[in-house]
């Protein structure tokens, strides 16, 4: 396994593009898959036909990125906006990608691209693992729809993501680019590919059982008492200073979680918009009749858990190199200390090739935990040498 990360921050949607691809295949012969992460700013359509000007073979999939990204160059942002790729070659890789806007219903979309993806390499068995992006909402529509074809294999990737929580998010793949949807890529390798999935938060000893969900991701109660002042009791917080996205911000470092079967996987839920009538949404599913518990974390906590989880992704593997979904609120509330974030990742990675997307949401695995997907929360994957 061989691997190459570029970037641009040209202010040119198509001349990044260009340079970008450039940059992230130097010395790579025969680029099998790019995973591209970009601003907003950017014209995602002219940012693909330049890459595709310089390698019209290389299969490309990603999605927009919080802010900025990181490589082994830097923390890679600017005003007039950013891309970056990570570009795997390996003879004995095989990737299918596919991809689709919503649609009609998602797991049924799901199917869908799941069998386009393999019908493009000419497959009839499952991948060893697949990357996943999609826009926030309906992840695990998605992720059920494409587990219905290919089985649980292990999985990693995350939800794209803008700069305000304001839906100007994009999915790639190729030459499709759109707002609402998702896109795969199949992995066929005798090579492992090892994911490390964590919130890296403490639990508290708060903890209660839902007792009413609407919508997949609205609490509205939790022990029988309107969520968002059972929140506030646990925290030390005040509800009525919590409505809207006010939630989205305080809750960082204070989320919730939900254990796995067992037990092996704390899952983060991140309370994001408070409503008048004391429930509030979040970031992934819930389920009524599950136990929440309260979560703690600090910025120094953010940052060594970024950093622990580069150095486990390491442990009696060699990666050639990692890809590292990196939640975007946990850089929202590292802040204006996202340098010592960047600096102990490229302590823990050392020489290994690396990118960093900031997402609106994370999708892996722990301990045959099962496919799972998460907010706040760090995906961190490696690609065996």
């Amino acid at each position: 396994m061989k691997a190459m990360v570029g970037s641009s921050i040209l202010s040119n949607s198509y001349e990044a593009g260009v340079e970008t691809a450039k940059n992230s295949t130097k010395g790579i012969k025969n680029p099998k898959v790019g995973f591209l992460f970009s601003s907003i700013k950017y014209d995602q359509d002219e940012l693909i036909k330049g890459i595709k000007s310089v390698n019209p073979e290389l299969k490309v999939i990603g999605c927009t990125s919080s802010g900025a990204i990181m490589t082994p160059d830097g923390i890679i942002s600017s005003d007039d906006g950013f891309a970056g790729m990570m570009v795997l070659e390996d003879n004995e890789l095989i990737v299918g990608v596919a991809s689709s806007e919503r649609g009609n219903d998602p797991r049924t979309t799901g199917r869908k691209i799941a069998k386009e993806a393999m019908a493009s390499i000419d497959k009839k068995y499952s991948p060893v693992a697949f990357a996943m992006f999609a826009s926030p909402a309906e992840e695990e529509y998605y992720l059920k729809g494409i587990q219905d074809v290919i089985g649980e294999v292990p999985m990693f990737g995350g939800s794209a993501a803008d700069d305000a929580v304001a839906g100007e998010w994009k999915v790639f793949c190729e030459n499709k680019v759109f707002g609402d949807g998702c896109a795969v890529a199949l992995f066929y390798t005798t090579k492992e590919i090892k994911n490390v999935f964590t919130g890296a938060y403490e639990e508290t000893d708060n903890v209660g059982i839902i007792t009413k969900v609407e919508n997949d991701r609205k609490i509205v109660e939790i022990d029988g008492e309107p969520a968002l002042k059972k929140y506030a009791e646990w925290t030390g917080l005040n509800a009525d200073d919590l409505m809207g996205q006010n939630l989205l911000v305080a809750s960082i470092p204070m989320a919730l979680g939900v254990k796995t079967i067992q037990g092996d996987l704390v899952a983060v839920r991140h309370p994001m918009i408070g409503n008048e009538d004391y429930s509030f949404n979040v970031g992934a599913k819930m389920a009524e009749k599950t136990a929440v518990i309260q979560l703690h974390n600090t910025v120094d906590g953010l940052i060594e858990g970024a950093a622990n989880t580069v150095k486990a992704l390491q442990y009696n593997f060699k990666p050639a190199a990692m890809l590292l979904v990196h939640c975007g609120g946990r850089k929202l509330h590292i802040g204006d200390r996202v340098d010592e974030d960047f600096v102990a990742i490229k302590n823990a990675a050392g020489d290994i090739p690396f990118i960093v997307a900031f997402t609106f949401g994370e999708y892996g695995q722990m301990n045959h935990s099962g496919a799972t997907i998460c907010g706040l929360s760090l995906s961190f994957t490696g690609f065996a040498e």
